[in-house]
């Protein structure tokens, strides 16, 4: 019996367009690119407008490539994230069509970015690096709230995991002194 490999992609949606009267406000310039999405975004939306843009870009094999595999696992609208499963020979054609995407699928949908934060191949470490990123986000927006000057959290939110350097987890331990805050080991 053959195993089907996939790769899980964890999927953001960053918003370009900063609603008039918000640029000058009390809220953190973090929060404002890192907005809820509207609650018409549905997963069979997005599923759709993946299809779309990938049968524009690729054409009828990069489409026929995608049909059968494709599949949103997990959508918030609240943290503006997704998760989406793909067959393993073909997650770049999906990688390729999110990065040319530029606004949501609804009814006069705002402009956006989608980044592609982690590829994996289990869901259960893009699951493991949605959550580390969403609380170190909070952290991250906190400390920019309270116009403390080092920005640990946020250079852990926007650099790429790296195993030579210190985790994420003991940046957020040790530079930004959080008593209950509950780090994620990681395992490899």
């Amino acid at each position: 019996m053959v195993r089907l490999k996939d790769r899980y992609l964890l999927v953001n949606i960053l918003y370009t367009d900063v609603p008039p009267g918000q640029s000058k406000g009390p809220v953190s310039d973090l929060l404002l690119y890192n907005q809820p999405s509207s609650a018409e975004l549905k997963p069979q939306a997005l599923l759709k407008a993946i299809r779309t843009e990938v049968h524009a870009l690729f054409g009828d094999c990069g489409s026929g490539a995608i049909d059968r595999s494709l599949q949103v696992k997990y959508l918030s609208q609240a943290t503006s994230t997704f998760i989406l499963r793909i067959s393993r020979s073909h997650y770049r054609l999906v990688w390729a069509a999110l990065s040319f995407m530029n606004s949501v699928p609804v009814k006069n949908g705002r402009s956006c970015v989608y980044r592609v934060v982690r590829v994996s191949g289990t869901i259960r470490k893009v699951e493991e690096e949605a959550v580390r990123r969403a609380r170190l986000f909070v952290l991250a927006a906190k400390q920019e709230m309270s116009g403390k000057a080092s920005s640990a959290a946020l250079d852990a939110l926007l650099r790429p995991k790296d195993r030579g350097r210190e985790t994420a987890t003991s940046v957020a331990d040790n530079d930004l002194d959080m008593d209950d805050y509950d780090g994620i080991s990681d395992d490899g």
